[in-house]
């Protein structure tokens, strides 16, 4: 007669428990996926458009929100505090958290001991990308006022950093990407200040980030060097499409009509024109 191994009773005893833990987690995760929501239905109301993939609406307790169609899915952001709404530290980010003990440092007069270790740094360039998504797509949206908020809290963050870090690779790590986010810092400026009219604002935004970044450390990075001449590029562009949006004064009227007078050889013309810029020009210096 064929006797069963002893070993084998004591085995399945063994792993009995083990057993029907699975089966329990199998039946738990069969009821959960029954409760589940097929998104199917959701997506059909807002199919994916590359051209009209971000929006901001009003969620029912009246907070804006921003949503995001990707192939696949929908992606939400919180307009206010950190992107995905998360509270590190007890804190509205991580940032703010850092900032916080560096404070704490000051006021001990320990701020020559303070850094940021690795795992520290981790944290904030991690955070820091939550900001770049919502901030990209806040300038698709032409959201100049939050784009300039986000962008700005970034550069705080790419300052702390370079400042305060621990390890040189970390110091350096987001200074690759700092030609990029002057640009659109200053690009989302400019705009803001060409809606209200504010032309020769907008432009001296625009020369100032274009000089910003003209003085920037060089970096053997072929990151930053490509960012670096894109973005002067950009900017460049940007500076002629404002001069060239920007009414002309009377003056500057009045002096290509006198150029266009002289050229047509109508010099009776052209000599009124002239009386009329001195009187111009004399009233400005007085």
């Amino acid at each position: 007669m064929r006797r069963t191994p002893r070993c084998l009773g004591s085995v399945l005893t063994k792993f009995w428990p083990f057993h029907r833990l699975i089966v329990a987690r199998h039946e738990y995760i069969k009821g959960s996926m029954s409760e589940l929501i097929d998104l199917r239905q959701l997506f059909k109301t807002w199919p994916y458009d590359p051209e009209n993939d971000a929006r901001i609406f009003l969620a029912g307790d009246g907070r804006e929100i921003l949503q995001v169609r990707t192939p696949l899915g929908i992606e939400q952001f919180e307009m206010e505090g950190r992107p995905d709404g998360a509270r590190p530290h007890g804190m509205e980010s991580a940032l703010e958290f850092y900032l916080r003990r560096l404070e704490e440092a000051k006021l001990a007069h320990r701020e020559a001991h303070f850094e940021l270790n690795a795992r520290e740094c981790a944290e904030l360039f991690n955070e820091g990308m939550l900001y770049y998504f919502r901030y990209a797509r806040l300038f698709q949206l032409k959201d100049w006022a939050r784009t300039i908020r986000d962008t700005g809290r970034n550069l705080r963050a790419f300052d702390f950093v370079h400042r305060y870090a621990q390890r040189e690779e970390d110091q350096h790590f987001l200074e690759r990407w700092r030609p990029y986010i002057l640009r659109v810092n200053a690009s989302a400026a400019a705009m803001l200040a060409l809606e209200k009219q504010a032309f020769n604002k907008a432009l001296r935004i625009v020369n100032e980030a274009i000089e910003n970044i003209k003085s920037l450390q060089g970096l053997e990075d072929e990151t930053f060097k490509f960012e670096r001449e894109r973005s002067l590029t950009a900017l460049q562009e940007l500076a002629v499409q404002i001069q060239q949006r920007q009414p002309r004064s009377e003056v500057e009227e009045l002096e290509e009509q006198l150029r266009r007078a002289i050229e047509a050889q109508e010099f009776e013309e052209a000599a009124q024109l002239r009386d009329r810029l001195r009187e111009l020009k004399g009233s400005q210096i007085c």
